[in-house]
């Protein structure tokens, strides 16, 4: 009989749904307040978690967080319930590591549809997970591309329009993400309100490396530049493929590393090149993170490449207006093309 846990501060809800999944043949533990949810679920390790979100005293996202934290009730289902349907409480409940969502007033069949599936999948990736302990070390995860493919296989989706968040800078960091399509930019906000781009990240590369030992809050916000996809990984997940793997270890430190280098020699432009090879640089970074060079168009706002290069928006748009007049590049409305590669390559 599997064990469900209900958190839910409407006492005739939480009677009724109770009720409701005990004659289904579901056991049924119930708390009255995220306080009392905690512990049962410490004590209990229920093979799901359905929660209110809004309740009070400690609310459903800080249960979420609570449980996510503990290695004993990380990896357990969790369903958030709540009558807010509204698109951002939705994704912030999927950011902080919800595995689905339903909306108040619900009919049976959804009810128990999400918890038969979620319970399902967190049997099959134990299953997954205790049969590779079981085979021969040359058949697990030996490379990034293997890692790479297990994000592609097991992870969770998500998809992203233009302009919306992955993730944003203060907000707890349970996830390890992998681009599937898209443009993924990094920025901080600095005390005047000024944005920096701190990195752009494309289709293969991993996003959101906080620290792998803690779910510690992001030093940056991730916002996409166009619609992408992504799959998300939990970091107790990943230091499991880790901790089997010392190849992969070594591949993703070196990666890390050459990432840390690609920041330093950013900083290093920004502080001492001129205008117009921190613009050309920039054009030129767009370029190699966009797949294109002089075929194809560069579709950016100047002032996300004026936030790259670490100079005023006006003077970018002054500094773009020389290059179009030198023949290096092209301009039309929002879009540019590289005319002369190796003149921008070489501009001092």
């Amino acid at each position: 009989m599997k064990k469900v846990l209900l958190i839910e501060d409407d006492t005739a809800l939480r009677e009724n749904t109770a009720e409701l999944l005990e004659l289904l043949n579901f056991q049924v533990l119930t708390a009255s307040n995220g306080h009392i949810g905690i512990a049962l679920a410490k004590q209990n390790r229920p093979d799901v978690i359905i929660c209110d979100i809004m309740m009070p005293k400690i609310d459903g996202y800080g249960v979420l967080e609570a449980l996510s934290l503990d290695p004993c009730t990380v990896q357990i289902p969790f369903i958030f319930l709540s009558a807010k349907t509204e698109h951002k409480e939705i994704r912030k409940g999927m950011n902080l590591g919800a595995d689905d969502y339903l909306a108040k007033p619900f009919e049976e069949e959804e009810l128990v549809s999400a918890i038969e599936s979620r319970i399902a999948k967190a049997t099959i990736l134990n299953d997954l997970m205790l049969a590779a302990n079981a085979i021969p070390e040359e058949d697990q995860l030996r490379n990034l591309s293997d890692l790479k493919n297990f994000f592609d296989d097991e992870g969770e989706q998500y998809t992203f329009l233009k302009g919306e968040h992955v993730y944003k800078e203060t907000g707890r960091s349970f996830r390890i993400y992998l681009i599937l399509k898209g443009i993924i930019k990094t920025y901080k906000i600095d005390k005047s309100g000024k944005e920096l781009i701190t990195a752009l990240y494309k289709a293969d590369d991993f996003l959101g490396f906080t620290s792998l030992l803690d779910n510690v809050a992001y030093k940056e916000s991730a916002q996409a530049l166009e619609d992408v996809i992504v799959v998300g990984v939990l970091k107790s997940t990943l230091r499991e493929i880790l901790n089997k793997s010392m190849n992969i270890s070594m591949e993703l430190l070196q990666l890390l590393t050459d990432d840390v280098a690609g920041i330093k020699n950013q900083l290093l432009q920004m502080a001492y090149s001129s205008v117009r090879k921190k613009t050309a640089q920039t054009i030129l970074q767009f370029a190699k993170v966009l797949n294109k060079t002089t075929e194809g168009t560069i579709c950016i706002a100047r002032n996300d490449l004026a936030s790259v290069a670490g100079i005023a928006t006006e003077s970018l748009i002054r500094t773009l207006s020389g290059f179009k007049k030198e023949g290096l590049i092209e301009i039309e409305g929002r879009n540019i093309r590289i005319l002369d590669l190796k003149k921008l390559e070489h501009l001092e």
